[in-house]
């Protein structure tokens, strides 16, 4: 009986034991977790947002944004700038979407003519990847100026060239870039070929 009374005891005694080890643990727990700094807050996002680029060199040829004028749906005969088309047979042109009348300059930073033909627009690029290529020049010629420069020879030092087109946009479509092409070492035949160097410009649409 004496040996059962004490083993009694000592597993009463482990048991308290065991308790107020598993509080102690607890409470050491608590008061760290408590002492503990909090997390630091995320920081500002440091993605850079990357800025418009309105005038890039290729080869001599600088191409410069010049304007990009929002047409709206139709194109009326009453605002027809080359005179040569003005009669009675020349009616507005509509689409469903929007027409976008594109300026850029191009001017020669070299020192000796370029090549007539080396240089052109090419399509425009919304910020999904969408292509839209310029209007059929024999279409859209009676709203496009006279004469309508694109692809001139530029004389060195000389003020940019204009060239202007017309494309059909989607109204959906923001972020609008264009494109502009040269040949390599702005040579005629290398544009031709499809050796090309382009570059994306970015419109203020207006």
């Amino acid at each position: 009986m004496k040996i059962s009374k004490e083993s009694g005891q000592v597993s009463r005694l482990l048991l308290v034991l065991a308790v107020v080890v598993l509080v102690a643990a607890i409470i050491v727990y608590l008061v760290m977790r408590m002492a503990s700094p909090p997390p630091a807050p995320d920081g500002p996002d440091t993605t850079e947002v990357p800025l418009p680029v309105y005038e890039q060199q290729l080869g001599d040829i600088k191409f410069s944004f010049i304007s990009s004028i929002n047409k709206g749906s139709v194109l009326r005969a009453s605002e027809i700038r080359n005179k040569q088309y003005i009669s009675s047979y020349q009616k507005d042109i509509t689409t469903t979407e929007r027409f976008i009348q594109v300026t850029v300059g191009a001017k020669n930073m070299g020192t000796a003519n370029t090549e007539i033909n080396a240089w052109t627009l090419e399509n425009i690029v919304d910020s999904e990847g969408r292509n839209f290529v310029p209007e059929e020049g024999y279409s859209v010629a009676a709203w496009l100026p006279d004469p309508n420069l694109c692809g001139a020879l530029l004389k060195p030092a000389f003020d940019p060239t204009p060239c202007t087109k017309i494309y059909a946009v989607s109204k959906e479509s923001t972020g609008l870039k264009i494109r502009v092409q040269t040949g390599l070492e702005n040579k005629a035949s290398n544009l031709t070929s499809g050796k090309i160097d382009s570059f994306l410009l970015d419109l203020i649409v207006k």
